[in-house]
């Protein structure tokens, strides 16, 4: 790998500055859903088992450069002490005096960096004042890794860096999907639309042998094509983007797969009723919300064949029953021949995760990403800063 991890540094003594991503969701003051303090523990242990002293920055919330006491890093303190067993000493303004003083494994966590306008617009100034707090930069946040910010890029330029073992994770992972996958290569894309992806798109007929378009996505390449998708949620001005994402795909000997059949109904709401037709019979009134058992089963044989899986966004509107039966199905395929040892699946983005949790898949995934723009960004083929700023 091109970047460092803790295992290149020397941290005994030192302060390891250490970027986390502990923006969780909360009520009131209690946080409901702890994952990602949970999965920056391991770094933690690791810089403290080696003798490292540990200053947490991180960003909670869009404070916008003002101070807002709702979206302190002073109330997930106690989410953080309880994931890492032991007390944590918080830091309103941190300086170097104060940290050296405490225990020599001692956690400190900084308050929110972007209370400072000079994060977001990463002033070299705010870089150097972090940088003063540390000996070592490990950054672990590689849902932050797309935004250049001063605690993310620039003071990685300042201090001997590495990445942290999340990140590590996170950046093997998808060496391992897209930069030198084993083949052949599946990329599922599903979603609402396809202006929102076609930076993805593009960059993805490139690089995969099989692209499988999902969602109200490819109900947009249906009509590119000239099939009738009646009152479908449908980016009609988007048909000639989607025909040069088909010549682009066929060019570099890509194949792409659209629903055979699909599960329409005239009304958007749990329990409507529906139907399968084939993908050219779709009524005028109805309403295409889902991929078909066909489709399904077409999907099975094309991931039987394939070596890696990337997948990013459900095959339908999957929140709401029946229309998530399609995305439930071809998940647990994937997990399955995850699990046997036949193939090698990433996944990443908000609605993928929840949706994989949905249909029970997400254990059984080779490596699942909470880094919803970051790992979109990677992805679509874009250098993300925080990961460049690494390879300096």
């Amino acid at each position: 790998m091109p970047w460092k991890t803790l295992d290149d540094m020397e941290v005994a003594g030192k302060v390891v500055l250490t970027r986390v991503d502990i923006n969780v969701p909360m009520e009131g003051s209690v946080v409901t859903d702890a994952t990602r303090i949970e999965k920056i523990v391991p770094t933690v242990q690791d810089i403290l088992a080696k003798g490292g002293k540990v200053v947490l920055l991180a960003h909670f919330g869009r404070p916008k450069g003002k101070v807002v006491p709702e979206m302190s890093l002073k109330l997930v303190q106690p989410a953080l002490e309880a994931a890492l067993g032991r007390s944590v000493t918080f830091m309103e303004r941190p300086s170097r005096e104060a940290i050296d003083v405490l225990p020599k494994d001692a956690v400190v966590l900084v308050e929110n960096t972007r209370f400072s306008p000079m994060e977001e617009a990463n002033d070299p100034e705010m870089a150097k004042v972090l940088a003063s707090l540390g000996d070592i930069f490990c950054n672990d946040a590689f849902s932050a890794a797309h935004r250049a910010h001063a605690s993310t890029e620039g003071v990685a330029r300042l201090l001997p860096s590495c990445a942290g073992r999340l990140m590590e994770e996170e950046l093997r992972a998808l060496e391992a999907a897209l930069g030198h996958p084993q083949r052949p290569v599946v990329a599922v894309v599903g979603g609402a639309k396809v202006s929102t992806k076609i930076e993805l798109l593009a960059n993805l007929v490139t690089k995969v042998d099989h692209l499988v378009i999902g969602g109200g996505m490819a109900n947009t390449f249906l009509v590119a094509e000239g099939v009738e998708v009646g009152r479908s949620l449908a980016e009609r001005e988007m048909a000639e983007t989607a025909r040069e994402i088909f010549r682009k795909a066929q060019k570099s000997g890509c194949s792409i797969h659209l629903p055979v059949d699909v599960v329409i109904a005239r009304e958007f709401k749990a329990g409507a009723a529906s139907e399968v037709v084939g993908v050219r019979d779709c009524p005028p009134d109805a309403m295409i919300l889902d991929a078909g058992p066909k489709t399904v089963a077409a999907l099975e044989a094309v991931f039987e064949l394939a070596k890696t899986l990337i997948w990013n966004g459900p095959l339908g509107a999957f929140e709401i029953e029946p229309f998530d039966a399609a995305t439930n199905a071809a998940a647990r395929v994937a997990a399955r021949l995850t699990k046997a040892g036949n193939l090698i699946s990433v996944a990443g983005g908000g609605d993928t995760v929840a949706a994989l949790n949905k249909a029970g898949a997400a254990d059984d995934f080779t490596f699942i990403s909470t880094a919803g723009g970051a790992f979109l960004e990677w992805m679509e083929g874009k250098e993300l800063p925080g990961v460049a700023a690494l390879m300096g």
